[in-house]
Parts: structure tokens; sequence; C-alpha cells
């Protein structure tokens, strides 16, 4: 296996398969409705917003890796879109997964020799810094997802 494919396996099974950390984000988003899906506690981000955080920096990662062009900053990287539906909702999750799965296909079309270069400027680091970096970032704020659902799934329980 070549460094590119793992890191575009690694990112697969974060996304949706058996990873080291046994959870991943279809499992932990299967089940969570819209309503809890834009459920505030306690000053923390929704997991709606958490959800399109995580994407806003993949689909940002997609289309540098189409066009070389870096468009995102991270000022609108928690900008989630009013969920104001179930079907708000079901869009977001499909295009998440969309992109997740253009993700997945762009790297596993570059060449291990690509993942040391600089990733448009230098202050950003090489490819692999970034491609790893999608990966560890999803998870950390999956991580939060997890106690989210954890949270409002016992409040609705006690209810």
């Amino acid at each position: 296996m070549t460094t590119v494919e793992a890191i575009a396996d690694n990112f697969k099974k974060f996304q949706n398969g058996v990873n080291w950390t046994a959870v991943n984000l279809r499992q932990v988003l299967d089940g969570v409705d819209w309503v809890m899906a834009i459920t505030e506690f306690s000053g923390c981000n929704t997991i709606a917003v958490l959800t399109y955080h995580i994407n806003y920096y993949v689909d940002g990662v997609n289309k540098f890796l189409e066009t070389g062009q870096l468009e995102i900053r991270d000022k609108f990287s928690f900008a989630c879109p009013s969920i104001s539906s179930e079907e708000d909702w079901q869009q977001l999750l499909q295009k998440t997964y969309a992109d997740m799965d253009l993700f997945h296909n762009k790297v596993l079309k570059l060449q291990d020799e690509v993942l040391s270069q600089v990733f448009l400027e230098e202050k950003y680091g090489s490819y692999f810094r970034n491609l790893t970096g999608i990966i560890e970032h999803g998870h950390y704020h999956l991580g939060q997802i997890v106690i989210l659902k954890k949270i409002l799934t016992a409040q609705t329980t006690q209810s």
C-alpha cells in the first residue's frame, strides 16, 4: 500500500469504516435527527455546526485539489446554513458524505511524491500535513459530536 492509499483508507475509515478509535462519522450521526442536530448545549457548537465545520475543510481541500486555489477561510468554517427541517439536515449529511467520497477519490489519484511538496504556500506545510490534518481534525470534532449526542440523548430519555 502506498502512503497516498494509506491516507485515503484512513480517511474512509474515519467516514464510515472500522478505524483505531472504533468510531466513525456515519455511525455516530446515524439516528441524529434535525432537532438533535441543532440543539444547543451549554454554549457548545451544535452537532449540525460541527458536521458542517468538519466538511468545510474537506470541501475546501477538494476544490484546491481541482483548481490549485484555496478559497476557504477559517472565519467562515462554523457558518453552518440554517437547519429548520429534517430535509435540511439530510441535505447537509448528503453533501458531507458526497464531499468525503470525492476527497477519498481525489487523494487516491495523487502520487506519493506530491506528499512532501508545499501545499499552496509554505505557511500551510506539505500535502502530507494537510491531508492527514483533515483526518485529525475530523476525529477531534467527531469526539465532540459523540459527547454531545450522549448528553442530548440522556436529556431526552430523562424528560
